[in-house]
């Protein structure tokens, strides 16, 4: 929100008020509290009729510093507050010296001098990261009297900013207002289903602002040298997190705000749906089924859309027995195939369902002031919402959706959870603005945990489209509802790289695109993007993603792809551990992998998949694509083609290819069986060597199928003409050198060590 007009005038209406300087200090071992008024004192009289801040500094995690500034501290806190599982008391140590003060967290350390005018300076390295100068610290009123609390850091010279949750805006946030606010609008707006209060920047820091409510940013848009963030309250707390790499900052953030589950690796493979609206059947189910079977594409989760329920009666779990008179036996059926199920829900009960009037009697649907129930019209007639704040209504609603999973549902797709009302009384007394943002976390959580308890550790998996700070723990969210167009897919990858960069480990996305009906061309350039994602999954609204409907080259496209993946299982599931494990996401933007590399800071149509992988998905009817090659050479898996960079590149692909490159040095584990995401991975499996400089060695992983852990370890380095592997793997495994048809060299199993040629 911005409070100014240009430089030196304020806003029609609106006042501010800024920490001056530091009037007094109470210093403890770790912690420091300031307090600032908002003028200068010359005098005893300067303290009369003016405000005086209180500014409280705390490390809760080495590398992490906290800052919380209260104007008025007798308001009433009624939360919801986020959850900091990482935050630990007592972490930081405070020295002092004469008028200087310093709280040091690590390498991170929050200077202030209480003789100078205000001024907070976060350092590390000997390097100042940021600084909240005189218009750092303070509050505002607007024109309505709203009283905002507001806090701003300073920005470098070419410093770029990052994050803000799934955002379809330009991906460099600069310049940009940014609110922090559900809404169901897309992926063509400035609204985000996904909207986290935590930003990154290319210079080494990033902040989290711990407030649940709406957060308004002015992103070097109200004044260009600076982060301006400000919540409508009495208090406002953030956190530097430092790094210095984007990746140390994720690891650091996430380790505070919760770490992502990790997922089934059965969820790697091929998802397919109804689609929404379209019509369908438990014979429509078997025909996508058998069509994807007789077409040699091999299928892992099928996902029924809203209409396996009565229509105006969602969310009761009820099958629409008109439609499938046999859920249960359909259900055993397909999984008698292999595959797994996965189901629609949202959090809302419409007047129809008989779920509504058991609800409102009960107290568990959200209610107005005068204690009716909240209800309108959009999306379901007269519907209501769940108050998951009252614990019977969520053992309510998750013993409703336990029968569902009896029925043999393995997974659910947790729809909506954005339109949150604000002119509500929840339960358990919460602030309804500060519920809106917050709502969607009680919701994923609910039925993660239940699933986690109805199928066991390591088997939930939700596919979730909203999701606030710390809902990264309840994978996998997918982007929502684009259009089926290429701008639509380019505006898709954006959102999943930013949301990337804001702590959430797995991402997918409506492969064809949800709104409309892709040409055959965006299909299958879109398979490819989908197939080469942490998750991928077939979707649309008014027409079926079946790839037949698109031609016989989509089906081709469609089979080559998931075998790939299949075979880049084990190489996926060891970037799923590292998520789970690091915070680091499986799709990872350029600049999270080349910070130091200038030309990766705006790269937004391209990106890491893992370690190891550069994938340039084509947005082109022509099949052109440019895209940005980093220091080395780097190796086609398709093709064998080698580019070395840095540099530009522009090629053209037909639809059997696109730029999937190997980074120089690099080691890919490709699974021997093609036909199913979970394998033996570590029998017979490949090892691919991408452009081994001389020297070079590496250590690569094959891990299990499940939860964390090694199947197979694997050293490889070479010297000279020569490449020595040393293995601890039971099981036959092979090394090829180069792309797809380079030199292959098989050993059986129990061979600890072979010497193999390297073409120099």
């Amino acid at each position: 929100m911005k409070f100014t007009d240009g430089y030196w005038l304020m806003r029609p209406g609106c006042t501010a008020r800024y920490a001056a300087e530091v009037a007094d200090v109470r210093a403890e071992e770790h912690r420091i509290t300031l307090y600032a008024p908002v003028k200068h004192v010359r005098g005893r009289g300067d303290t009369l009729n003016s405000p005086l801040l209180t500014v409280e500094c705390w490390s809760p995690a080495e590398g992490v510093i906290g800052v919380r500034t209260t104007h008025h501290a007798g308001s009433v806190r009624r939360g919801p507050e986020f959850a900091l599982p990482g935050a630990e008391p007592r972490s930081g140590k405070v020295r002092r010296e004469g008028d200087v003060l310093e709280l040091g967290a690590g390498e991170l350390t929050l200077r202030i001098d209480t003789s100078r005018p205000w001024h907070l300076e976060f350092t590390a390295g000997g390097r100042v990261l940021t600084s909240a100068g005189e218009r750092g610290t303070g509050f505002a009123t607007d024109a309505d009297g709203r009283h905002h609390m507001l806090g701003q850091l300073a920005l470098g010279v070419g410093e770029l900013v990052y994050g803000l949750g799934e955002r379809f805006t330009p991906f460099v946030r600069n310049g940009q207002v940014v609110d922090i606010w559900q809404a169901d609008g897309g992926t063509s707006s400035e609204q985000a289903y996904k909207n986290i209060p935590f930003h990154l920047t290319n210079r080494g820091y990033g902040v989290f602002v711990n407030h649940p409510g709406k957060v308004s940013y002015e992103v070097g848009s109200e004044s260009v040298g600076q982060v301006q963030f400000s919540v409508e309250d009495q208090e406002l707390e953030y956190y530097v997190v430092h790094g210095p790499t984007p990746k140390e900052i994720l690891r650091r953030y996430t380790a505070l705000t919760g770490r992502p589950a990790l997922p089934p690796a059965w969820a790697l493979g091929l998802w397919l749906t109804t689609s929404f609206t379209t019509d369908y059947d438990e014979a429509t189910v078997n025909r996508f089924v058998g069509g994807m079977l007789e077409r040699g594409i091999p299928l892992s989760v099928f996902h029924l859309d809203c209409f396996w329920m009565r229509e105006y009666q969602w969310c009761d779990f009820d099958w629409d027995a008109g439609t499938f008179p046999d859920p249960v036996g359909m259900l055993a059926r397909l999984k008698q195939q292999g595959l797994r199920i996965s189901a629609w829900i949202n959090p809302y009960i419409a007047q129809k369902s008989a779920l509504f009037e058991e609800g409102r009697r009960a107290g568990y649907l959200v209610r107005r002031a005068d204690g009716s129930v909240w209800q309108w019209d959009l999306w379901q007639p007269g519907m209501a919402l769940v108050d998951f704040t009252n614990p019977a209504a969520r053992d309510w609603y998750t013993g409703r959706l336990r029968g569902l999973l009896a029925h043999g549902v393995d997974c659910v797709k947790t729809d909506f959870g954005e339109r949150i009302p604000t002119d509500v009384v929840w339960h358990d007394g919460s602030d309804p603005e500060r519920m809106h943002n917050y709502y969607t976390h009680l919701y994923n959580r609910a039925v993660f945990e239940l699933l986690r308890e109805e199928r066991g550790e390591g088997e939930a998996l939700l596919f979730a489209r909203s999701a606030t700070a710390g809902g990264q723990q309840y994978p996998v969210h997918w982007g929502g509802d684009c259009e089926s167009h290429f701008n639509a897919m380019a505006e898709s990858l954006r959102g999943g790289l930013s949301l990337g960069l804001s702590g959430f480990g797995f991402w997918s996305h409506d492969i064809g695109g949800f709104e409309g009906t892709p040409t055959p061309t965006v299909f299958k350039r879109w398979v490819q993007f989908g197939l080469l994602s942490s998750h991928s999954r077939l979707h649309g609204s008014k027409s079926y993603r079946v790839p037949w409907d698109y031609g016989d080259e989509a089906v081709e496209v469609t089979r080559e792809f998931t075998l790939l993946k299949h075979r880049l299982a084990p190489y996926l599931q060891r970037a799923a551990q590292h998520a789970h494990t690091t915070g680091i996401p499986v799709m990872r933007a350029m600049v999270l992998e080349f910070p130091d590399d200038p030309a990766a800071a705006t790269l937004d149509r391209q990106y890491l998949l893992g370690d190891d992988l550069l994938v340039a998905p084509v947005f082109t009817d022509d099949g052109t694509v440019e895209y940005y090659v980093p220091e080395g050479t780097w190796t086609n898996l398709l093709t064998g083609q080698q580019v070395v960079g840095p540099r530009w590149a522009r090629e053209r692909h037909g639809f059997h290819t696109l730029p999937l490159l190997a980074r120089p040095d690099s080691v890919v584990p490709l699974a021997a069986d093609d036909r199913r995401p979970v394998s033996a991975w570590a029998d017979g499996v490949e090892l691919r060597v991408h452009a081994f400089a001389d020297g070079a060695e590496r250590t690569v992983t094959v891990p299990r199928t499940e939860g964390l852990g090694d199947a197979a370890r694997f050293h490889l380095r070479r010297t000279g003409e020569r490449l020595t592997v040393t293995t601890d793997s039971p099981h036959p495994w092979h090394v090829r050198v180069g792309g797809p048809d380079g030199a292959l060299h098989s050993r059986p199993g129990g061979t600890q060590e072979a010497h193999l040629p390297y073409p120099g």
